[in-house]
């Protein structure tokens, strides 16, 4: 792998693209949790491969390669989301959630999705890296270039205003 990526900072394309696609399923999916679609997601995943090809001499750390292209997709992530946030929607689409028969898991899988959604930016990239990529908390904080604390301390925060709202919505149903 530290090979590839020496390679890959040569400026061997073949080297990079092996590397960039044995990543490029978890930066889709990533891009997907921020952008909720798949046009979008799809230009991240483009934008990533462009801007860490331009710049992969610049990494210094090669075994942090993985954490330096996910840094660099929700940069995207966010640009895209920025963007987007000046243009006002003239008819929300909501015909493919709306059907008969609600399976309890999807509801479930739908109502934390919208509970992350309402967290802040860093409690949600915090939770996204920890729980959806599986990375330890350092990994956390070096993705995100934060120190572990404030990684912790993040993460906590927002587990804690998940938990809250999931009790909010339980007591509601009842």
């Amino acid at each position: 792998m530290l090979k590839l990526i020496k390679k890959a900072q040569k400026g061997n394309d073949k080297a990079f693209l092996e590397l960039f696609q044995q990543y490029e399923q978890d930066l889709y999916k990533m891009a997907f949790i921020y952008v909720k679609n798949q046009n979008d997601a799809l230009d991240v995943v483009q934008e990533t491969a462009y801007k860490s090809f331009k710049s992969i001499k610049e990494l210094n750390e090669p075994k942090y390669f993985k954490s330096w292209l996910i840094r660099i997709a929700i940069s995207c992530s966010l640009d895209i989301l920025r963007k987007r946030r000046k243009v006002v929607p003239l008819k929300p689409d909501f015909d493919e959630f709306i059907s008969g028969a609600v399976d309890e898991d999807l509801t479930s899988e739908i109502t934390l999705k919208g509970l992350i959604e309402e967290l802040r930016e860093e409690e949600k990239s915090v939770i996204l890296l920890r729980f959806y990529q599986g990375m330890t908390l350092r990994e956390v904080s070096e993705t995100l270039n934060i120190p572990l604390g404030t990684a912790k301390t993040i993460l906590y925060r927002g587990l804690g205003k998940l938990r809250k709202d999931l009790e909010g919505d339980e007591a509601n149903e009842q």
